[in-house]
């Protein structure tokens, strides 16, 4: 399993409500993709060097709001894994209190076109969405 990502809400992620800013959940995700893909062994400097993730897609579902002051962990887990994709579920709390769940859709790609994730990453994927 993945080290959770955490960090403080800072000022200039909120509105003038002290509530942030919905752009900031997707940041905070691709934070913690990067400690997720590390987790798998799968560092992204040696996995981009092999067949490069992009995101196709992204989808969010808010529940509650984070605010200025509060502490953000960012928790990730594989949901889906299809022959060149892979749908990371990243599971934003404050404390125990859910504020937004984001899926995002990583296609592995090379040479600019989506390619199938070579054999050692897909069993690492695999592993990753067995353990869920």
């Amino acid at each position: 399993m993945a080290v959770p990502w955490s960090s403080p809400v800072r000022f200039v992620e909120c509105d003038q409500q002290g509530v942030v800013f919905n752009a900031h959940y997707l940041v905070w995700a691709d934070e913690a993709s990067t400690l997720w893909w590390a987790s798998l062994g799968l560092p992204w400097d040696e996995l981009s060097a092999r067949v490069e993730p992009v995101v196709k897609a992204s989808a969010l579902e808010w529940s509650s709001s984070a605010r200025w002051g509060d502490t953000v962990t960012v928790d990730a887990a594989a949901e889906r894994l299809g022959r060149t994709s892979v749908t990371v579920r990243f599971t934003v709390r404050v404390g125990e209190r859910v504020c937004c769940v984001i899926r995002t859709t990583y296609v592995g790609t090379a040479g600019g076109a989506s390619a199938p994730w070579p054999d050692d990453v897909r069993e690492r994927l695999e592993a990753a969405l067995s353990a869920g």
